[in-house]
């Protein structure tokens, strides 16, 4: 979870990431998030989450990350992605 603080709609917004997209859906989940929120598209997937729900995660156990860190976990977490789509994509063409 990174502390950038990004101005938006008069808040201030970060991003949460974690190790695996499983723990990144279940923990956003503990955090009210909805799974429609989550920034599949971007050039990293995240969350974005307000700087209050940023002290709600850290007081939860989530951990405050650096540029380098964060853009790893993110980086992880988009191969992850990749590879559930190439796995899904094949049960998909079932309904052409």
């Amino acid at each position: 979870m990174d502390n950038v603080r990004i101005a938006w709609q008069g808040r201030q917004w970060c991003h949460l990431v974690a190790d695996s997209l499983d723990e990144l859906h279940l923990f956003a989940k503990s955090l009210g998030l909805k799974r429609a929120w989550f920034q599949a598209h971007a050039s990293l997937p995240h969350y974005d989450v307000t700087v209050e729900v940023r002290i709600v995660a850290l007081s939860r156990g989530a951990m405050p990350a650096d540029r380098r860190t964060l853009i790893s976990r993110g980086r992880q977490l988009k191969l992850e992605l990749i590879a559930s789509l190439n796995r899904a994509e094949p049960q998909l063409r079932l309904f052409e």
